[in-house]
């Protein structure tokens, strides 16, 4: 059971879509996102204690059992291929060209995310809640709802207690062991 301290820290993560194209803007793009940070999840063994999918950014809180890089590493590379395969897939020519980059090493043709992420280190539960609340107040800030669990792409609802039955992105932030229990 992950308890945070110093020694064994959260990692708060931001991920920004390349020239911040509102690339899940839509709710299946969203879907899709979901899927890929589970995939991502279940590939490399860490926990997602909180998240928000926003039409351009995305922000998670993980364990560390991982590296921060490494942990952005399954998230961007599995996320990434899997968005632009379903673009190809789908004939969105348009999108792909927005994210179209000169052949990168290893033939890459598209970039998804930009390529310097965003890692702060969470050592303790006061710092912890900070980011759960900022990540799941982004919807309200941004206007997109009036409360943080009116939002669907959010862990908002499961940390409220009242998840719903189709969450499209189940967390662990029930592992957390705390340390005034």
């Amino acid at each position: 059971m992950p308890k945070i301290s110093f020694n064994s820290p959260f990692y708060f993560l931001t991920c920004v879509t390349h020239d911040r194209l509102p690339v899940f803007r839509t709710e299946a793009m969203k879907h899709l996102l979901c899927a890929t940070l589970n995939e991502a999840r279940n590939s490399a063994g860490f926990l997602l204690f909180a998240y928000v999918i926003m039409a351009d950014h995305l922000h998670v809180i993980t364990d560390g059992k991982r590296s921060p890089s490494d942990t952005l590493r399954y998230i961007n590379g599995i996320s990434a291929r899997r968005i632009i395969d379903h673009l190809k897939t789908e004939g969105h020519e348009s999108s792909l060209r927005k994210l179209q980059q000169a052949d990168k090493k290893g033939g890459h043709r598209y970039s998804l995310w930009h390529h310097h992420s965003d890692k702060f280190i969470v050592s303790s539960e006061s710092v912890l809640m900070q980011k759960v609340n900022y990540i799941h107040l982004n919807p309200v800030r941004a206007e997109l709802v009036d409360l943080p669990a009116e939002y669907k792409f959010s862990s908002a609802r499961q940390w409220m207690g009242r998840a719903v039955e189709d969450e499209p992105l189940l967390t662990d932030h029930k592992e957390i062991t705390w340390w005034n229990k």
